[in-house]
C-alpha cells in the first residue's frame, strides 16, 4: 500500500496541473448536474416490520385516499382574558381560518371545524383546528408552509392568541451556521498548527473541493434515489470533517519530510506513501461504520449512511491525489518561517544504529532543542503508565454511569424552544385539554375476520378506556366496507414520556386478548406510536451494529498494525469513550445537570438516533486518530526503535496533528450546541464530548500507557495469522528497500543524495 501510494504521490506531484484540472472539472460537472437536476424528492419515512407501519399500510388499503400517514397540523386558538372561543365573533374567525387553510394549499386534505368536532376545551378558552395533508411531513412543500404561516399570522390580527403545531409546521434549519463556524475555527486552528497561511489554506481548499463534489453529486442524485435532505447534511458535515483531517495529516508529514532534507517531490511522495496509507485505512473504518447503518433496516438511515460513506470516499481520494498535487504548487511555502530557516543549510545526514540514513540538525546535536509538548506528555505517561491508565479508565467509567438509566425516544413539540410557535401551541393544548392531546394514539381495529365488527370495536373502546393513563377514547369510526375501525385514544401523559410508551405497550397487549375473544386484530399507530417503534427498532439494532462495525474494523486494524492487542485496545478504548459520552448526554439532557448552561429548556428521553449516530460517526473519527498516531509508532518500531522510543516518535510526529484535528472536530460539533432545537443541541454536545474523551483521554493517554505496559508484546501476532492477513505495508517498509529517485527527476528536486527516512 505504501509503495503504491508513494508512486501515486510522485505522479500527482509531477502532473499537478493535470490533477488539479481533473478535480476542478469534476467540481464543475457536479455543479452543472446539481443545477440541472429535477426538484428534490422528499424521502418517505417507513419502518419495515413495525406495527405502526403495518397499521398505516392497512389504513391505506381500507380507507383509500385518507392519507393515513399524511402530515398533520393543529392551529390552536386561545381567547383573550374574560372571553371564550364560543362567542359569535371568535367562532366566525375560527371558521374563516378553517376555510382559508383548506383553500390555501393543494396539499391539504382536510381541516376540521372544532365546533363540529368537539375540539373546544371545557372552559371554552381554547379550541383547535385539525389539519391533515395528502403528503407526508417530509413532502410538504414551501408553498404549503408559507400558506400555513400566513394564515396563522393573519388570524392573530383578530386579537386571539393563535399558534400552530404538528409535523407539518416548518422547522428552522440551524446546520448551515454551525458549518460556517466550524470552517472558521478550523482555519484558525490550522494557521496556529502550521504557522503558515499557505499550509492552512491548502488543507481547507482541498477539503472544500472534496465536500463540494460530494454534496453537489448527492444533490443531483437526490430525486432519482430519494435520498432526502438529511443525507446531504450528514455527508456535508462528515465530508468537511474528515477532509480537513486527512489533508492535515498529509501536509504535516510533508512538512516533516521537507524539514529532514528531502526534495519537494520526494517529500510529497513519502508523505502520501506513509501518512496517505494511514488516511486510506482510517477512511475505510469510517466507511465501514457508515455503511453499517444498513443493519438497522430503516431506509432513511441506510441511505444517509451510504451517502455519507460516498462523501468520505471522495475525501480519501482527494487526500492522496489532489493534496500532493497542491503541495507541488505550494513547495516550501507550507513551512512556517522558523522551520524554513531551519531547513536552509543546517540539516546534515547521519546514521542510526540500524544503518538507516537520517537527518539531524545542530540544535538537536547540541541538546539545545526543546522537545515538543506531545513528546513531553508521552514521557510523563511512560514514566507513570499504571497511574495514568487507572485514572483515565476510572474517570471515564464514572462519567459513563448515567448510561445505565438512559431512556430513548424522539422529541416532540414540547422539546422545542419556548419562543417557537410549535412549543407555544403545545403549551396551549396542554393547558386547555391536557398534555396527551399533543400526541393522540390511533388504534386500528381490523375486524375483517370478526363475526360482529361493531361489537368488537365497542369492546376495544371499553377495554382501552379502562386502562391507566388514558384521558379519553373517541367512538369507533368505520370505513365504508364496515370491516375496519379507527379509535382515537388520548393519553394522560405527554407524548415523549415513559408512561405513554407503556400505554402503547398495554394497548397492544390488550389486543391479544381481544383478537382471541372477537377475532378482531388491533394495531396501534399515530406519530407517538411511530416514535415508540422507531426508538425500539434502533435500540434493538444497536448491539448487532456495534458488533459488525467494531468486528470489521478490528480485522482491518489487525492487517494495518500486524498485531492482535493494539486493535483490541483501540476497540475497547472506543467503547469506553462512547459510554462516557452517552453518560454525559444523559446527565445533561435527561437528568438536567448543568442543562441551563447550554440553554436546555426541557429535559426528557434521549433522541433515539443518538447512540447509533455516536457509535458510527465517533468510531470513524476515533479510528482516524488511532491509525494516524499508532501507525507512526508502528513505523518507528518496525525500523528499529524500542517500544518506548517508538511511542515518543509517534507523539513527536503525530501528537500535535491529532490534537489539532480533534480541536477542529470539537469546534465543528460544538457549533451545534448553540442551536435552538433540542435535537441539534443533543447531537452537537454528544459528538463534541465524545471526540474530546476519545482524542484526549483515550488516544493521548490510555494508548501510550497501555503500549508502555505491553512493551514488545503489543506488536505480537501469531505466525499462522501473519500468513493469513494481507501485508498492506502501512509503515512503508517497501519504501526503505526501494531505490530513491535520482536527483532532478521532478519539479523542485535538489541536486544532492537522497536520505532514506522511514
Amino acid at each position: 500500500m505504501a509503495t503504491f501510494l508513494y508512486r501515486l504521490g510522485h505522479t500527482a506531484f509531477r502532473r499537478r496541473p493535470v490533477v488539479l484540472l481533473v478535480w476542478l472539472a469534476l467540481l464543475g460537472a457536479a455543479i452543472i448536474a446539481a443545477l440541472s437536476a429535477p426538484a428534490t424528492k422528499a424521502l418517505p419515512f417507513t419502518l419495515p416490520g413495525a406495527e405502526s407501519q403495518k397499521a398505516f399500510d392497512l389504513l391505506d388499503q381500507r380507507f383509500p385516499g385518507s392519507a393515513s400517514d399524511g402530515a398533520t397540523a393543529r392551529i390552536v386558538f386561545k381567547a383573550p382574558e374574560g372571553q371564550t372561543m364560543t362567542t359569535a365573533a371568535n367562532k366566525a374567525e375560527v371558521q374563516k381560518v378553517t376555510k382559508e387553510i383548506t383553500s390555501g394549499s393543494d396539499q391539504v386534505a382536510s381541516a376540521v371545524d372544532p365546533y363540529t368536532a368537539g375540539a373546544v376545551s371545557v372552559d371554552g378558552s381554547t379550541a383547535y383546528i385539525s389539519v391533515t395533508y395528502k403528503v407526508t411531513a417530509a413532502e410538504v412543500d414551501s408553498d404549503s408552509h408559507d400558506a400555513l404561516d400566513k394564515t396563522v399570522e393573519q388570524a392573530r390580527e383578530s386579537g386571539l392568541t393563535v399558534e400552530a403545531g404538528g409535523n407539518a409546521v416548518k422547522v428552522a434549519s440551524h446546520g448551515a451556521a454551525a458549518e460556517v463556524i466550524g470552517v472558521i475555527v478550523a482555519a484558525i486552528v490550522l494557521v496556529i498548527t502550521f504557522g503558515s497561511l499557505v499550509a492552512a489554506g491548502l488543507s481547507l481548499l482541498t477539503a472544500l473541493i472534496g465536500v463540494g463534489i460530494g454534496f453537489l453529486t448527492l444533490a443531483a442524485l437526490n430525486s432519482p434515489l430519494e435520498l432526502g435532505d438529511n443525507a446531504g447534511v450528514l455527508a456535508l458535515m462528515l465530508g468537511l470533517a474528515v477532509g480537513i483531517d486527512y489533508a492535515l495529516f498529509i501536509v504535516s508529514r510533508y512538512r516533516s519530510e521537507l524539514a529532514e532534507g528531502h526534495p519537494k517531490q520526494e517529500a510529497a511522495a513519502r508523505a502520501t506513501g506513509t501518512a496517505g496509507s494511514a488516511v486510506v485505512f482510517a477512511g475505510l473504518t469510517v466507511i465501514i461504520a457508515l455503511a453499517g447503518l444498513a443493519v438497522v433496516n430503516i431506509p432513511m438511515l441506510t441511505k444517509m449512511g451510504f451517502a455519507a460513506a460516498g462523501s468520505v470516499t471522495i475525501a480519501v481520494i482527494i487526500a492522496v491525489t489532489l493534496v500532493p498535487a497542491m503541495l507541488g504548487f505550494a513547495g516550501d511555502r507550507v513551512l512556517s518561517k522558523r522551520k524554513a530557516e531551519k531547513k536552509t543549510g543546517r540539516n546534515k545526514l547521519g546514521r542510526n544504529k540500524g544503518g538507516i540514513r537520517v537527518v539531524t540538525n545542530d540544535a538537536a546535536e547540541n541538546g539545545t532543542a526543546k522537545s515538543p509538548m506531545g513528546v513531553r506528555w508521552a514521557q510523563f505517561v511512560l514514566r507513570r503508565p499504571v497511574a495514568v491508565l487507572l485514572t483515565c479508565v476510572v474517570g471515564l467509567g464514572v462519567i459513563a454511569i448515567p448510561t445505565a438509566s438512559m431512556t430513548l425516544g424522539l422529541p416532540d413539540d414540547g422539546a422545542q424552544p419556548t419562543d417557537t410557535t410549535q412549543r407555544r401551541a403545545y403549551d396551549l393544548l396542554s393547558d386547555g385539554f391536557g398534555v396527551g392531546f399533543n400526541g393522540p394514539l390511533v388504534v386500528v381495529v381490523d375486524a375483517k375476520n370478526s363475526d360482529d365488527p361493531k361489537t368488537a370495536a365497542t369492546e376495544v373502546v371499553t377495554r382501552i378506556g379502562d386502562l391507566a393513563d388514558v384521558a379519553a377514547v373517541a367512538p369507533a369510526r368505520f370505513n365504508q366496507a364496515g370491516n375496519t375501525a379507527i379509535i382515537t385514544t388520548v393519553p394522560s401523559s405527554k407524548p415523549a414520556s415513559e408512561d405513554t410508551e407503556k400505554l402503547v405497550e398495554h394497548i397492544r397487549n390488550t389486543g391479544t386478548a381481544i383478537e382471541k375473544d372477537t377475532g378482531a386484530k388491533l394495531l396501534v399507530t399515530g406519530q407517538t406510536a411511530v416514535n415508540v417503534d422507531f426508538s425500539q427498532k434502533v435500540n434493538d439494532s444497536l448491539v448487532p451494529y456495534l458488533a459488525l462495525v467494531v468486528g470489521l474494523a478490528f480485522l482491518l486494524l489487525m492487517a494495518v498494525f500486524r498485531s492482535v492487542l493494539v486493535p483490541l485496545k483501540a476497540a475497547l478504548g472506543f467503547l469506553l469513550s462512547v459510554l462516557a459520552a452517552l453518560g454525559a448526554v444523559v446527565a445533561v439532557f435527561q437528568w438536567g445537570w448543568l442543562a441551563s448552561l447550554i440553554g436546555v429548556e426541557e429535559t426528557g428521553p434521549i433522541m433515539s438516533l443518538m447512540p447509533i449516530f455516536m457509535v458510527g460517526i465517533v468510531f470513524g473519527l476515533a479510528m482516524d486518530y488511532e491509525v494516524f498516531l499508532v501507525t507512526r509508532m508502528r513505523e518507528a518500531y518496525v525500523h528499529g526503535e524500542g517500544p518506548g522510543q517508538a511511542v515518543l516518535t509517534g507523539f513527536r510526529d503525530g501528537g500535535r496533528v491529532v490534537t489539532a484535528a480533534a480541536i477542529i472536530m470539537i469546534a465543528v460539533f460544538s457549533g451545534f450546541i448553540g442551536a435552538s432545537g433540542a435535537m441539534i443541541k443533543t447531537i452537537g454536545f454528544g459528538l463534541a464530548i465524545a471526540v474530546l474523551f476519545d482524542a484526549f483521554v483515550v488516544r493521548m493517554a490510555i494508548v501510550p500507557a497501555v503500549l508502555a505496559l505491553l512493551g514488545k508484546s503489543a506488536w505480537w501476532l501469531p505466525t499462522w495469522l501473519d500468513r493469513i492477513l494481507p501485508n498492506v505495508d502501512v509503515e512503508g517498509e517497501g519504501l526503505a528497500k526501494s531505490t530513491a529517485p535520482k536527483p532532478g527527476s521532478g519539479p523542485g528536486n535538489d541536486d544532492h543524495p537522497q536520505p532514506v527516512h522511514v
